[in-house]
């Protein structure tokens, strides 16, 4: 079985590379997600949020990630296309292997501002 930091990793670059199919394995069907732009619960709400994230999404850039036995906390730089870069940390729990929890913190007003939110 993969470590919580394997499964991160893997989250991060299927999401940046748009690979639904992969985030959704990584996903418990119970997924709770809370962000600063929007909440979503269970896996097809949060894959859903996550493709809407996607559309303006360029890279992503990590600094560091930091893991233990169950949880998970990216500290990263969030590219869009049309704002500067938003410094961006993330809090996944995993248990039996999947995702359970996300929690991102960000400040977005950059990137509502760009997108006319």
């Amino acid at each position: 079985m993969k470590t919580p930091a394997e499964i991160s990793e893997q989250y991060f670059t299927a999401w940046q590379k748009g690979d639904f199919e992969t985030l959704r394995g990584l996903l418990a069907d119970d997924v709770d997600f809370v962000g600063t732009l929007g909440r979503a619960r269970g896996v097809d709400e949060c894959i859903a949020g996550l493709r809407g994230m996607g559309r303006m999404l360029e890279r992503i850039e990590v600094h560091a990630r930091v893991a233990d036995d169950t949880d998970v906390i990216t500290w990263f730089d969030l590219h869009t296309a049309d704002a500067p870069p938003a410094a961006t940390a993330n809090w996944s729990h995993v248990e039996d292997g999947k995702i359970t929890r996300i929690r991102v913190t960000f400040d977005p007003r950059e990137i509502l501002a760009q997108s006319g939110r």
